[in-house]
């Protein structure tokens, strides 16, 4: 039996009182813009995000990874086995025997290169709904809760 798709307009959202609520409903649309996009390239935005981190980064070890995204460890590691597994992700030990350092492969940066493209495709998107003025006002207001949440 097909699963039935949640209506997707803004009539049909629930007024919730709940921040958390409203940010994980908000957050679950944005992905799955970013998803349909990403998606013919063979990404999911987590995996081009953190690609993208390495590229910038270089080495990096998970503790700075995970803090960087607010991500918790375990979900970062099950996502750097399948960026490993898949050739787009290399580790190697740190300073400590515990530490392990990731950098991107060139077939990481080839996967980088192939899906900026649908990236950006995503932003544009939502860019558009949002228009300019209002996308950089959410880009700050976004920034500034994360830094506040964390630091609660």
């Amino acid at each position: 039996m097909p699963t039935e798709k949640p209506e997707l307009s803004g009539a049909a959202l629930f007024d919730l009182p709940c921040a958390c609520q409203n940010l994980r409903r908000l957050t679950r649309s944005v992905t799955r813009i970013y998803d349909q996009e990403l998606r013919k390239t063979g990404l999911e935005i987590t995996q081009f995000g953190l690609l993208t981190a390495l590229a910038t980064a270089g080495e990096v070890n998970q503790r700075r990874l995970s803090a960087g995204f607010a991500m918790d460890s375990t979900t970062l590691t099950r996502t750097l086995a399948v960026m490993r597994k898949r050739g787009w992700v290399q580790v190697k030990p740190g300073t400590d025997r515990r530490e392990r350092l990731f950098s991107l492969t060139p077939a990481g940066e080839t996967r980088i290169a192939e899906a900026r493209p649908y990236w950006k495709l995503a932003e544009q998107r939502l860019r558009k709904g949002l228009g300019n003025t209002a996308w950089k006002k959410m880009k700050k207001t976004v920034s500034r809760m994360t830094a506040a949440v964390i630091g609660a």
